[in-house]
């Protein structure tokens, strides 16, 4: 039986009508979405600091960077680009 708590009173989700599941699956959508943007906003945000940097870097010593090779801490073998 599966249960929905809201303002603590709890309700058996199999017994809700048809206009509040909706409502429930609107508001499941809603919050997966938003999850799913955080995680986005995060990636971005890492994103953001490592082009940062590499202006930074660009600006001071007056060229970008050479990478030949990049190294992930801690990813290992996992992730492989195919050309």
């Amino acid at each position: 039986m599966a249960t929905i708590t809201i303002d603590g009173t709890e309700y058996d989700v199999e017994t809700l009508s048809d206009e509040s599941k909706a409502q429930l699956g609107s508001l499941q959508y809603v919050d997966s979405e938003l999850a799913r943007l955080q995680a986005q906003a995060a990636a971005l945000q890492t994103a953001r600091i490592a082009y940062g940097r590499a202006l930074k870097e660009t600006l001071e010593e007056g060229k970008a960077p050479e990478v030949d090779e990049v190294n992930i801490e801690g990813l290992g073998d996992s992730i492989q680009f195919d050309d």
